[in-house]
Protein backbone atom coordinates (compact mmCIF):
# COMPACT_ATOMS: atom_id res chain seq x y z
CA UNK A 1 0.00 0.00 0.00
CA UNK A 2 1.36 3.45 -1.26
CA UNK A 3 1.70 6.06 1.91
CA UNK A 4 -0.37 8.74 1.65
CA UNK A 5 1.46 12.18 0.85
CA UNK A 6 2.02 14.91 3.46
CA UNK A 7 -0.58 17.54 3.60
CA UNK A 8 0.90 20.36 1.44
CA UNK A 9 2.25 23.79 3.43
CA UNK A 10 1.66 26.62 1.17
CA UNK A 11 2.62 30.28 2.24
CA UNK A 12 2.49 33.39 0.12
CA UNK A 13 4.67 36.14 1.05
CA UNK A 14 3.30 40.07 0.35
CA UNK A 15 5.19 42.95 0.89
CA UNK A 16 3.39 46.08 2.51
CA UNK A 17 3.48 48.95 0.00
CA UNK A 18 6.92 47.58 -1.28
CA UNK A 19 8.00 50.53 -3.27
CA UNK A 20 6.39 53.38 -1.06
CA UNK A 21 7.59 51.19 2.16
CA UNK A 22 11.58 51.34 0.47
CA UNK A 23 11.28 54.86 -0.03
CA UNK A 24 9.79 55.93 3.55
CA UNK A 25 13.02 53.43 4.85
CA UNK A 26 15.59 55.38 3.08
CA UNK A 27 14.38 59.12 3.27
CA UNK A 28 12.89 59.47 6.96
CA UNK A 29 11.31 62.77 6.26
CA UNK A 30 8.83 60.68 3.65
CA UNK A 31 7.69 58.33 7.04
CA UNK A 32 4.15 58.99 7.92
CA UNK A 33 3.58 60.83 5.25
CA UNK A 34 1.37 60.06 1.82
CA UNK A 35 3.59 58.66 -0.68
CA UNK A 36 2.68 58.08 -4.38
CA UNK A 37 5.47 56.24 -6.48
CA UNK A 38 5.30 56.37 -10.09
CA UNK A 39 5.31 59.55 -12.81
CA UNK A 40 4.80 62.97 -12.68
CA UNK A 41 1.59 64.03 -13.61
CA UNK A 42 2.01 66.13 -16.59
CA UNK A 43 3.62 63.28 -17.58
CA UNK A 44 0.28 61.14 -17.51
CA UNK A 45 1.90 59.37 -15.22
CA UNK A 46 0.70 56.29 -13.07
CA UNK A 47 1.21 55.33 -9.62
CA UNK A 48 3.07 52.52 -9.30
CA UNK A 49 3.01 51.71 -5.40
CA UNK A 50 1.39 53.88 -2.94
CA UNK A 51 1.91 53.91 0.93
CA UNK A 52 -1.00 52.89 3.47
CA UNK A 53 -1.20 56.68 4.64
CA UNK A 54 -1.94 57.80 1.03
CA UNK A 55 -4.30 54.59 0.53
CA UNK A 56 -6.40 56.43 3.61
CA UNK A 57 -7.68 58.95 0.90
CA UNK A 58 -8.58 56.35 -1.85
CA UNK A 59 -5.28 56.22 -3.70
CA UNK A 60 -3.94 52.87 -5.17
CA UNK A 61 -1.51 51.28 -7.84
CA UNK A 62 -2.32 51.68 -11.98
CA UNK A 63 -4.07 55.27 -10.92
CA UNK A 64 -3.28 57.77 -13.19
CA UNK A 65 -1.30 60.20 -11.06
CA UNK A 66 -3.52 63.25 -11.71
CA UNK A 67 -6.09 61.17 -9.98
CA UNK A 68 -4.64 60.12 -7.33
CA UNK A 69 -2.95 63.98 -6.53
CA UNK A 70 -6.56 65.29 -6.62
CA UNK A 71 -7.59 62.59 -3.66
CA UNK A 72 -4.40 63.60 -1.75
CA UNK A 73 -3.11 66.41 -2.78
CA UNK A 74 -0.58 66.71 0.32
CA UNK A 75 1.19 63.64 -0.88
CA UNK A 76 5.00 62.96 -1.74
CA UNK A 77 5.92 61.83 -5.54
CA UNK A 78 8.73 59.87 -5.56
CA UNK A 79 9.84 59.05 -8.96
CA UNK A 80 10.73 55.16 -8.31
CA UNK A 81 14.39 53.45 -7.87
CA UNK A 82 13.70 49.80 -9.77
CA UNK A 83 17.48 48.94 -8.99
CA UNK A 84 16.70 49.51 -5.30
CA UNK A 85 13.86 47.79 -5.03
CA UNK A 86 15.58 44.83 -7.04
CA UNK A 87 18.08 45.09 -4.25
CA UNK A 88 15.71 44.63 -1.39
CA UNK A 89 13.89 41.96 -3.58
CA UNK A 90 17.15 39.61 -3.58
CA UNK A 91 17.95 40.22 0.05
CA UNK A 92 14.27 38.98 0.93
CA UNK A 93 14.48 36.08 -1.47
CA UNK A 94 17.80 34.65 0.16
CA UNK A 95 15.31 35.12 3.88
CA UNK A 96 13.04 32.63 1.69
CA UNK A 97 15.49 30.21 0.84
CA UNK A 98 16.73 29.68 4.40
CA UNK A 99 13.13 27.71 4.78
CA UNK A 100 12.81 26.31 1.52
CA UNK A 101 14.22 26.73 -2.53
CA UNK A 102 10.23 26.34 -3.87
CA UNK A 103 10.27 29.71 -4.02
CA UNK A 104 7.85 31.26 -6.78
CA UNK A 105 8.33 35.11 -7.65
CA UNK A 106 4.77 37.02 -8.48
CA UNK A 107 6.88 39.98 -8.49
CA UNK A 108 9.31 41.88 -7.02
CA UNK A 109 7.20 41.86 -3.38
CA UNK A 110 4.97 38.89 -3.74
CA UNK A 111 6.07 35.26 -4.01
CA UNK A 112 4.39 31.95 -3.19
CA UNK A 113 6.71 29.12 -1.22
CA UNK A 114 5.92 25.40 -0.89
CA UNK A 115 7.37 24.97 2.75
CA UNK A 116 5.43 21.48 3.08
CA UNK A 117 8.78 19.38 3.32
CA UNK A 118 10.06 21.72 6.20
CA UNK A 119 10.37 20.37 9.95
CA UNK A 120 8.56 23.35 11.30
CA UNK A 121 4.69 24.30 11.08
CA UNK A 122 3.91 26.36 7.71
CA UNK A 123 2.54 28.71 10.78
CA UNK A 124 5.75 29.08 12.64
CA UNK A 125 7.97 28.97 9.25
CA UNK A 126 5.91 32.24 8.20
CA UNK A 127 6.37 33.80 11.69
CA UNK A 128 9.79 33.49 10.92
CA UNK A 129 10.16 35.03 7.65
CA UNK A 130 8.57 37.78 9.03
CA UNK A 131 10.59 38.42 11.70
CA UNK A 132 13.84 38.14 9.96
CA UNK A 133 12.51 40.34 7.29
CA UNK A 134 11.61 43.47 9.67
CA UNK A 135 15.27 42.83 10.82
CA UNK A 136 17.07 42.79 8.28
CA UNK A 137 15.74 44.70 6.18
CA UNK A 138 13.75 47.53 8.25
CA UNK A 139 10.32 46.34 6.30
CA UNK A 140 6.74 44.57 6.97
CA UNK A 141 5.44 41.38 5.39
CA UNK A 142 2.13 40.42 5.71
CA UNK A 143 1.74 36.78 5.36
CA UNK A 144 -0.63 33.65 4.81
CA UNK A 145 -0.40 30.17 5.10
CA UNK A 146 -2.74 26.89 3.97
CA UNK A 147 -2.91 24.03 2.26
CA UNK A 148 -2.79 25.36 -1.32
CA UNK A 149 -1.64 28.77 -3.47
CA UNK A 150 -5.59 29.73 -3.32
CA UNK A 151 -6.02 29.81 0.49
CA UNK A 152 -2.55 30.96 1.15
CA UNK A 153 -2.98 33.94 -1.43
CA UNK A 154 -6.20 35.12 0.36
CA UNK A 155 -5.15 35.34 3.80
CA UNK A 156 -2.20 37.22 3.46
CA UNK A 157 -4.53 39.93 2.14
CA UNK A 158 -6.69 39.54 5.23
CA UNK A 159 -4.62 41.54 7.88
CA UNK A 160 -2.51 43.82 6.08
CA UNK A 161 -0.07 45.85 6.98
CA UNK A 162 1.94 43.06 8.98
CA UNK A 163 -0.67 40.17 8.74
CA UNK A 164 -0.34 36.97 9.67
CA UNK A 165 -3.28 34.50 9.02
CA UNK A 166 -3.23 30.63 8.80
CA UNK A 167 -6.10 28.95 7.23
CA UNK A 168 -6.05 25.00 8.38
CA UNK A 169 -6.90 22.23 5.97
CA UNK A 170 -10.40 21.65 8.28
CA UNK A 171 -11.28 25.08 7.98
CA UNK A 172 -10.51 26.11 4.63
CA UNK A 173 -14.54 25.83 3.59
CA UNK A 174 -15.65 27.58 6.46
CA UNK A 175 -12.69 30.35 5.86
CA UNK A 176 -13.93 30.80 2.12
CA UNK A 177 -17.55 30.18 1.78
CA UNK A 178 -18.62 33.96 3.22
CA UNK A 179 -15.93 36.00 0.69
CA UNK A 180 -17.24 37.71 -2.53
CA UNK A 181 -16.63 35.49 -5.34
CA UNK A 182 -14.24 38.48 -6.69
CA UNK A 183 -11.30 37.07 -4.22
CA UNK A 184 -11.60 33.60 -6.54
CA UNK A 185 -8.06 33.96 -8.85
CA UNK A 186 -9.73 33.95 -12.64
CA UNK A 187 -12.95 35.97 -11.91
CA UNK A 188 -13.09 38.99 -13.04
CA UNK A 189 -15.25 42.00 -12.89
CA UNK A 190 -17.50 40.47 -15.45
CA UNK A 191 -17.15 37.36 -14.30
CA UNK A 192 -18.92 38.45 -10.93
CA UNK A 193 -21.60 40.45 -12.88
CA UNK A 194 -22.50 37.06 -14.45
CA UNK A 195 -22.28 35.49 -11.17
CA UNK A 196 -24.51 37.65 -9.47
CA UNK A 197 -26.93 37.45 -12.56
CA UNK A 198 -27.59 33.68 -10.95
CA UNK A 199 -27.93 34.95 -8.02
CA UNK A 200 -24.16 34.10 -6.76
CA UNK A 201 -22.24 36.83 -4.36
CA UNK A 202 -20.53 34.72 -2.38
CA UNK A 203 -17.67 31.96 -2.80
CA UNK A 204 -19.78 29.52 -0.68
CA UNK A 205 -22.75 30.49 -3.29
CA UNK A 206 -20.21 29.27 -6.14
CA UNK A 207 -19.32 25.70 -4.30
CA UNK A 208 -23.15 25.35 -4.32
CA UNK A 209 -23.39 25.47 -8.40
CA UNK A 210 -23.00 22.57 -10.56
CA UNK A 211 -20.42 22.44 -13.27
CA UNK A 212 -23.16 22.45 -16.10
CA UNK A 213 -24.28 25.48 -14.79
CA UNK A 214 -21.25 27.20 -14.84
CA UNK A 215 -19.45 25.62 -17.97
CA UNK A 216 -22.47 27.73 -19.72
CA UNK A 217 -21.13 30.75 -17.86
CA UNK A 218 -17.59 30.34 -18.10
CA UNK A 219 -16.61 27.37 -20.69
CA UNK A 220 -13.89 25.15 -19.77
CA UNK A 221 -13.16 27.44 -17.05
CA UNK A 222 -16.24 26.97 -15.10
CA UNK A 223 -15.39 23.80 -13.63
CA UNK A 224 -12.21 25.32 -12.83
CA UNK A 225 -13.81 28.22 -10.93
CA UNK A 226 -16.01 25.38 -8.58
CA UNK A 227 -13.20 23.34 -7.88
CA UNK A 228 -11.09 26.75 -5.93
CA UNK A 229 -14.42 27.79 -4.50
CA UNK A 230 -14.41 23.92 -2.66
CA UNK A 231 -10.96 24.83 -1.56
CA UNK A 232 -9.51 22.60 -4.34
CA UNK A 233 -6.17 24.12 -5.95
CA UNK A 234 -3.72 21.63 -6.60
CA UNK A 235 -1.41 24.42 -8.60
CA UNK A 236 1.97 23.76 -7.98
CA UNK A 237 4.60 26.50 -6.67
CA UNK A 238 6.75 26.88 -9.66
CA UNK A 239 10.42 28.22 -8.77
CA UNK A 240 11.62 31.18 -10.65
CA UNK A 241 9.06 31.25 -13.23
CA UNK A 242 9.99 34.29 -15.15
CA UNK A 243 6.79 36.80 -16.33
CA UNK A 244 6.69 36.26 -19.91
CA UNK A 245 3.53 38.29 -20.83
CA UNK A 246 1.29 40.82 -19.18
CA UNK A 247 -2.21 41.95 -20.19
CA UNK A 248 -5.38 42.99 -19.62
CA UNK A 249 -8.86 42.05 -21.23
CA UNK A 250 -12.94 42.68 -20.52
CA UNK A 251 -16.07 40.89 -22.09
CA UNK A 252 -18.77 43.01 -22.46
CA UNK A 253 -21.95 42.67 -21.35
CA UNK A 254 -23.64 43.22 -24.46
CA UNK A 255 -21.32 43.27 -27.93
CA UNK A 256 -20.08 46.58 -29.09
CA UNK A 257 -19.57 48.14 -32.00
CA UNK A 258 -18.42 51.79 -31.33
CA UNK A 259 -14.79 52.20 -32.00
CA UNK A 260 -14.44 54.97 -29.74
CA UNK A 261 -14.94 52.95 -26.62
CA UNK A 262 -13.20 50.13 -27.54
CA UNK A 263 -9.82 52.79 -28.31
CA UNK A 264 -10.77 54.04 -24.56
CA UNK A 265 -10.93 50.43 -23.50
CA UNK A 266 -7.17 49.72 -24.52
CA UNK A 267 -5.89 53.19 -23.06
CA UNK A 268 -7.03 51.96 -19.35
CA UNK A 269 -5.52 48.55 -20.31
CA UNK A 270 -2.32 50.58 -21.21
CA UNK A 271 -2.30 51.97 -18.00
CA UNK A 272 -2.70 49.04 -16.21
CA UNK A 273 0.01 47.13 -18.00
CA UNK A 274 2.42 50.11 -17.89
CA UNK A 275 2.10 49.88 -13.80
CA UNK A 276 2.58 46.50 -14.07
CA UNK A 277 5.82 46.46 -16.39
CA UNK A 278 7.61 49.36 -13.45
CA UNK A 279 6.51 47.28 -10.36
CA UNK A 280 8.56 44.37 -11.70
CA UNK A 281 11.57 46.30 -13.38
CA UNK A 282 10.45 45.09 -17.07
CA UNK A 283 10.42 47.05 -20.61
CA UNK A 284 8.66 45.17 -23.04
CA UNK A 285 9.00 45.02 -26.87
CA UNK A 286 5.86 43.25 -28.22
CA UNK A 287 2.34 44.48 -28.29
CA UNK A 288 -0.26 42.59 -29.11
CA UNK A 289 -4.59 43.33 -29.10
CA UNK A 290 -6.88 40.65 -29.10
CA UNK A 291 -10.09 40.41 -30.26
CA UNK A 292 -13.24 38.39 -30.15
CA UNK A 293 -16.11 38.94 -32.65
CA UNK A 294 -19.84 38.75 -32.04
CA UNK A 295 -19.73 34.91 -33.11
CA UNK A 296 -16.26 34.17 -30.90
CA UNK A 297 -14.05 34.42 -34.07
CA UNK A 298 -11.10 35.31 -32.60
CA UNK A 299 -7.56 37.28 -33.99
CA UNK A 300 -5.09 38.59 -32.47
CA UNK A 301 -2.81 41.29 -34.42
CA UNK A 302 0.98 42.09 -33.29
CA UNK A 303 4.03 44.44 -33.60
CA UNK A 304 7.01 44.52 -31.99
CA UNK A 305 9.54 47.53 -31.34
CA UNK A 306 12.98 48.73 -32.52
CA UNK A 307 12.83 50.43 -28.99
CA UNK A 308 11.68 49.10 -25.84
CA UNK A 309 8.40 50.12 -24.27
CA UNK A 310 6.76 50.58 -21.01
CA UNK A 311 4.96 54.01 -21.08
CA UNK A 312 1.11 54.07 -21.24
CA UNK A 313 1.54 56.47 -24.33
CA UNK A 314 3.69 54.53 -26.61
CA UNK A 315 1.70 51.26 -25.77
CA UNK A 316 -1.39 52.86 -26.50
CA UNK A 317 -0.51 54.37 -29.79
CA UNK A 318 0.34 51.32 -30.94
CA UNK A 319 -2.52 49.21 -29.62
CA UNK A 320 -5.15 51.58 -31.77
CA UNK A 321 -2.92 51.34 -34.29
CA UNK A 322 -3.37 47.07 -34.30
CA UNK A 323 -6.98 47.91 -33.42
CA UNK A 324 -7.25 49.37 -37.03
CA UNK A 325 -6.02 46.38 -38.62
CA UNK A 326 -9.23 44.46 -37.08
CA UNK A 327 -12.61 44.70 -38.23
CA UNK A 328 -13.47 46.52 -35.40
CA UNK A 329 -16.51 49.38 -36.28
CA UNK A 330 -17.63 47.08 -38.48
CA UNK A 331 -18.58 43.97 -36.79
CA UNK A 332 -19.91 43.60 -33.28
CA UNK A 333 -17.03 42.95 -30.56
CA UNK A 334 -17.29 40.93 -27.55
CA UNK A 335 -13.91 40.99 -26.40
CA UNK A 336 -11.19 42.95 -26.33
CA UNK A 337 -7.41 42.92 -24.88
CA UNK A 338 -4.10 44.34 -24.80
CA UNK A 339 -0.62 42.84 -23.65
CA UNK A 340 2.57 42.66 -24.20
CA UNK A 341 5.69 40.31 -24.36
CA UNK A 342 8.75 39.77 -25.49
CA UNK A 343 9.83 41.14 -21.58
CA UNK A 344 13.16 41.68 -19.90
CA UNK A 345 14.81 43.53 -17.18
CA UNK A 346 15.35 46.96 -17.84
CA UNK A 347 18.90 46.01 -16.84
CA UNK A 348 19.74 44.32 -19.71
CA UNK A 349 18.24 46.61 -22.22
CA UNK A 350 21.55 47.42 -23.59
CA UNK A 351 22.92 43.87 -23.70
CA UNK A 352 19.70 42.51 -25.75
CA UNK A 353 19.49 42.76 -29.80
CA UNK A 354 17.30 44.97 -31.51
CA UNK A 355 14.05 43.84 -33.11
CA UNK A 356 12.41 44.35 -36.57
CA UNK A 357 9.27 45.88 -36.68
CA UNK A 358 6.43 43.45 -37.79
CA UNK A 359 3.78 43.50 -40.27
Amino acid sequence: MSETPPARKIVHVDMDAFYASVEQLDQPDLRGRPVLVGGRPEGRGVVAAASYESRRFGCRSAMPMATALRLCPQAAIVKPRFDRYREVSRHIHEIFRRYTDRVEPLSLDESYLDVTGHDLPATEVARRIKREIRAETGLTASAGAGPNKLVAKIASDFKKPDGLVVVRPSEVRRFLAPLPVSRIWGIGRVGEQRLARIGVQTIGDLARVGEAALSRLFGRSGPFFRKLALGQDDRPVSPERPTRSISSETTFAADVVDRVRLRRMLGKFAGEIEASLRKEGLLARTVTVKVRYHDFRQVTRSSTAREPLRSARSMRERARTLLGRTAAGRVPIRLVGLGVSNLFDEEAERQLPLFSEES
